[in-house]
């Protein structure tokens, strides 16, 4: 009976082994399996400049996968950020068109603003007590409204070669965007691995009541890493507008949803205290790769959303059932 017993417990603590495995790093296998499938399957996927265009291409998503890792980890969600990268992609044109500021003054100015807008979420969360998802899903509607009103439902464009600097920038042959998108994972990842901030992150995403009793203030936490989202998604809204020149109220819609994919496929959990920044890097990088994949092979587009979305229920079943095995 003992035998049996002690037999059982080891194949439930396998189980459960296997399952946390895999949810953490199942997205190496596969971001290993597709980039083998695609050098093989195609010619043209395994070269420098193409490498180069995928780093470009998964930047803003990147960008803002890494800002909503830190609200996600707390135990937050973030449906604002298309809206308020929009909305920052406007400020920075019109601060470009209509002020003194240069370039770099206006991306600055749109990134400032995509901070403000993630601290009002965050404090609709926490003082308001609001649920997340509910106070983004709102902030993004009011957010995207405002854009509408201030552009009167009008492109914002810029004439001036010199706002594209940013986004079409290169140093070394590769995009500016890159290296600021590296640039803030490594800062993110610094706060979330190698600070007492980013124990606090974890603390209030895993148990935010045994946080608290342990002296955290876990209000406060919750609302930086919002405040770290938005400003990330101006980042990004920023470095939009700069690559087309022109900016619109709905620009970016549906950008939310690739970075919240990202980042759960990179096995960040829904429900908090679990996560990395480098996960939703290779997170955002797979997910590019399907479509930078989908083009070079000529198969049809559409099939690209059906394949994300089939990725999003599967990394999300796998959080919930390695979490049902391990109660």
């Amino acid at each position: 009976m003992t035998a049996t017993t002690e037999t059982t417990g080891f194949g439930r603590v396998a189980r459960r082994f296997d399952l946390s495995v895999v949810r953490d790093y199942g997205v190496v296998v596969a971001f290993i399996a597709l980039f083998v499938t695609l050098s093989i399957s195609s010619d043209v996927f395994l070269t420098q400049d193409n490498m180069k265009n995928l780093a470009f291409q998964t930047a803003p998503v990147g960008i803002i996968a890494v800002g909503g890792t830190l609200v996600f980890i707390a135990g937050g969600f973030d449906l604002s950020v298309g809206a308020i990268s929009a909305f920052a992609g406007i400020t920075a044109a019109n601060a470009f068109n209509q002020t003194g500021l240069g370039l770099w003054g206006s991306m600055i100015a749109g990134a400032l603003v995509g901070f403000a807008f993630g601290l009002g979420n965050g404090l609709l969360v926490t003082l308001g007590r609001v649920n997340p998802f509910i106070a983004t899903l709102a902030t993004s509607i009011i957010i995207s409204g405002f854009g509408q009103v201030w552009t009167k439902g009008n492109l914002v464009s810029v004439s001036e070669e010199e706002f594209t600097t940013l986004g079409l920038g290169t140093l070394w042959g590769i995009n500016y965007p890159v290296f600021v998108w590296f640039g803030f994972a490594l800062v993110c990842g610094f706060l979330l691995s190698r600070t007492a901030f980013g124990r606090y992150v974890y603390a209030a995403g895993g148990n935010a009541e045994a946080a608290r009793l342990s002296g955290v203030r876990v209000n406060a936490v919750r609302a930086a890493t919002f405040c770290i989202s938005g400003l990330a998604a101006g980042i990004a809204g920023a470095i939009l507008v700069s690559e087309v020149g022109t900016a619109q109220w709905n620009a970016n819609t549906g950008i939310e949803f690739d970075a919240i994919t990202a980042i759960v496929l990179g096995g960040t959990s829904l429900l908090g205290g679990e996560g990395a920044i480098w996960r939703a890097v290779l997170g955002a990088f797979f997910l590019q790769m399907i479509s930078n994949g989908f083009n070079l092979l000529g198969t049809a587009p559409e099939w690209q959303y059906v394949i994300k979305g089939l990725i999003l229920a599967g990394a999300v079943s796998l959080d919930a059932w390695a979490r049902r095995r391990r109660v």
